[in-house]
């Protein structure tokens, strides 16, 4: 009998547990933000929150610029909340103080920046996307003709993008270069080449950042050579030595990547959480460009073919 009961009181324990583990606050989940008059525009950003524990929530944070970041407590009042963070690449100054309210199924705030100065902004859920696995492909599209920049543009009036001898080069930081062509889901091949600590990226769809840079011979990290940055790392490091051809590989559908780096594949089928710093805008439901980052360094391509897929 006593037996018969210590087995019941563990159910119930288990049941209740259960149940509370099901039970999700509404602001739990992911939000593509959107923040109102960074340095004169808008910029993207983004948030996740999520249970830690029984009563304490945790999060994620993308700013207009850098890489995710942890959120060790969301404040939860009602539909309010708040949060702070660190400064990571910001100016100098205090901690970064996030406001923000739900209501309707939609986010609003401040952000008080590192020098005080307060943004507004807005958010709305992040879309559910969908994955096909096998996916029917169109034709392959050439984005560079080794010729001249056709097909792309850049993101500012002052730009630094030439092609020599049939390579596609930014000699010197300045603007991004992005295609003129958006896509949704797609195979990409790129050949590049960097200099000593070079530093680029490719922005698929505008919006995450598959990661070049000068890494050969580290530990993989998702800020590191072939990371989605700040999100996702590599199974290893597979970058080759500065100043010799690389090669990516890549597949999106929906927000599941895979990427081969110089024949390793480094990401099988992950998922992306969010937009990465430094993205176009935080719509991740819209099709979009490919972007090569153009301001961090000196970065050559001498091949660029997309292969979209087709309207299922």
């Amino acid at each position: 009998m006593k037996r018969l009961s210590y087995c019941f009181l563990v159910f119930s324990v288990l049941l209740t547990f259960s149940a509370h583990a099901q039970k999700q606050h509404a602001l739990e989940g992911r939000w593509d933000l959107t923040l109102k008059n960074f340095n004169g525009r808008e910029a993207p950003s983004w948030l996740e929150v999520r249970h830690s524990g029984h009563a304490t929530f945790v999060g994620r944070f993308v700013f207009a610029f850098g890489s995710a970041r942890p959120v060790a407590e969301v404040n939860i009042y009602g539909d309010k909340f708040d949060f702070s963070i660190p400064r990571q690449w910001e100016p100098e100054g205090s901690d970064m103080i996030v406001h923000g309210e739900l209501k309707d199924d939609r986010l609003s705030g401040t952000l008080i920046f590192t020098d005080g100065s307060v943004l507004e902004w807005t958010g709305v859920r992040a879309p559910q996307f969908r994955h096909t696995d096998e996916p029917k492909w169109g034709k392959p599209i050439d984005l560079f003709n080794g010729k001249d920049l056709s097909g792309w543009h850049a993101d500012r009036s002052s730009n630094q993008w030439l092609v020599q001898n049939g390579i596609l080069t930014s000699p010197n930081s300045g603007a991004n270069l992005l295609s003129d062509e958006k896509f949704t889901d797609f195979m990409l091949e790129a050949e590049f080449r960097f200099p000593k600590n070079g530093n680029s990226g490719i922005y698929l769809r505008g919006r995450y950042e598959v990661q070049i840079a000068d890494n050969y011979g580290l530990e993989p990290s998702d800020i590191y050579f072939g990371g989605i940055y700040g999100f996702l790392e590599p199974n290893e490091m597979a970058a080759k030595p500065a100043g010799e051809w690389q090669r990516y590989e890549i597949k999106l559908i929906g927000n599941r990547v895979t990427i081969v780096a110089n024949d390793k594949v480094i990401i099988k089928n992950q998922n992306i959480p969010g937009i990465t710093g430094g993205a176009l805008d935080s719509n991740e439901g819209e099709a979009g460009p490919i972007m090569i980052q153009g301001d961090h360094g000196p970065v050559e391509f001498r091949k660029f073919v997309i292969t979209p897929i087709h309207a299922q």
